[in-house]
């Protein structure tokens, strides 16, 4: 079987867990719609409101300080602006996030969910064609479902293919495969693409997206296991189009 897409994710609030989508349309020098638009910050950010742009993540909660988060998914309704977070497959806040009173309402409940600390109570922020991506440049990240099952061989244990929040899951090319393929350009439905680079990991990988526990150390599993602590690479759209889930990739 060609190497083609599995499953398509995005992350609407970065931090939360994915959203699975069946397909989406790429714009050149962008990533997927609406991944990571948007931020939680606290009081003590440095992130401003007022002119608001890309920052570093530690400007953000995020997984690797904030692993309750890893209990909460969103998903975000493109045509209405409204952004809904589940816990459990259950609603627990929604709101009309192009509204003030849309954002108290996410607001309210991540101040209630998330424990009181010296950072404050978080702010739902966007910024204007902005991914708050750990990278300024707006990248589509794939992961070869192939180099986690090595990983897990390494592990000896189930590793989620979620610890590593990419865009795009491939299936059907060999472990690793993917690490030879930066600088190539692939067609990917209606789309052409060109891997960047490799994607380094933290301890974001270390908490299970199902229970929010810190219970692996991923990059001490890769770096024991293949002497780096990467996994996935990413890519740029150099020519918009649709993907859908099973659509084969193409290298040039």
């Amino acid at each position: 079987m060609a190497t083609h897409i599995t499953e398509i994710l995005r992350y609407p609030i970065k931090g939360l867990n994915a959203e699975s989508l069946n397909s989406t349309t790429l714009v050149p020098g962008a990533g997927i719609p609406n991944d990571r638009r948007f931020a939680m910050v606290p009081s003590s950010s440095r992130f401003d409101r007022e002119t608001p742009a890309w920052r570093n993540k530690n400007e953000f909660l995020m997984l690797m300080k904030d692993e309750r988060l890893a209990l909460l998914a969103a998903t975000f309704d493109d045509a209405t602006s409204i952004l809904t977070i589940r816990r459990d497959g259950r609603q627990v806040a929604q709101g009309d996030v192009s509204t003030p009173m849309g954002r108290v309402l996410i607001e309210q409940f991540l101040a209630a969910f998330m424990p009181t600390g010296p950072r404050g109570n978080p702010k739902i922020v966007t910024a204007p064609e902005t991914m708050f991506t750990d990278k300024e440049t707006p990248f589509i990240s794939f992961i070869n479902l192939a180099s986690v099952r090595d990983i897990e061989r390494v592990a000896r244990r189930p590793v989620d293919p979620l610890r590593f929040r990419g865009n795009i899951h491939l299936e059907a090319v060999e472990p690793w495969a993917e690490t030879k393929w930066i600088g190539q350009a692939c067609q990917l439905g209606g789309a052409v693409l060109r891997f960047a680079e490799p994607i380094g990991r933290c301890a974001a990988t270390n908490v299970n997206p199902d229970t929010a526990e810190r219970d692996m150390n991923i990059p001490l599993v890769l770096n024991q296991g293949f002497s780096h602590t990467c996994t996935g690479v990413y890519a740029e759209v150099l020519e918009g189009g649709m993907i859908t889930v099973n659509d084969e990739l193409i290298l040039r």
